[in-house]
């Protein structure tokens, strides 16, 4: 197996725990194991994994910094991005990944429990079946917003204790324009090229919309 090390991380996360870098260190296996049982990355991509997956889903993390006692739904998280990441990344905020397919929640499930993450817990369900509240709603390029916004209204928790209220972190790529006033929503993109200097972050953003 590739001797694929998680440096692009500490490049741009270099306080990391020695804890949380043996997290990260983990995922290339773990993810090498699974995935040639249950595809939830693209065979391609594998080889990837750090910059397209686990550094994609932490540009959520340079627009809001969660806080201990704050609660993120993962919204159709396939193998696990962005939550697993960010779950490694703040310890002490719970996150609930939920995916419509089930072989997939397995695959989230495996690694957490592997790396010993608990303050995961993963479901087989749709968006529209939680009826738990959170501070924040995060997803990857999932489906249109106008199509995503309608199955996690009403989610959100009345308090605010970030330094952004509560709302939609939602990672997408390409020209989002017509997209978002289709959506008739206030959206703020973050371009993930002001944060990471990759070809691939280029057309990568960060949807925020406040609830």
């Amino acid at each position: 197996m590739a001797d694929i090390k998680p440096d692009i991380i500490l490049k741009y996360f270099p306080d990391l725990s020695a804890k949380q870098i043996d997290q990260f260190s983990q995922l290339f296996d773990l993810y090498s194991f699974w995935n040639a049982q249950i595809n939830v990355i693209s065979r391609k991509d594998i080889e990837e994994l750090y910059e397209r997956h686990v550094l994609h889903s932490l540009g959520i993390a340079k627009i809001c910094s969660f806080k201990a006692g704050e609660s993120v739904l993962d919204v159709g998280t396939g193998g696990g991005f962005p939550g697993i990441p960010l779950a490694i990344l703040f310890p002490d905020t719970q996150f609930h990944l939920v995916d419509s397919i089930g072989k997939k929640i397995k695959v989230v499930k495996e690694v957490a429990s592997a790396l010993g993450l608990e303050n995961l817990k993963a479901d087989h369900l749709r968006a529209e079946q939680i009826r738990e509240k959170f501070n924040f709603i995060v997803s990857r390029a999932v489906t249109r917003l106008n199509e995503f916004y309608p199955w996690i209204q009403g989610k959100f928790k009345q308090d605010s204790i970030n330094a952004i209220p509560n709302g939609i972190l939602y990672l997408k790529g390409g020209d989002l324009t017509e997209e978002i006033a289709e959506s008739k929503l206030k959206a703020t993109l973050y371009p993930l090229s002001d944060y990471f200097e990759e070809d691939f972050f280029e057309t990568k953003y960060v949807v925020y919309v406040a609830q």
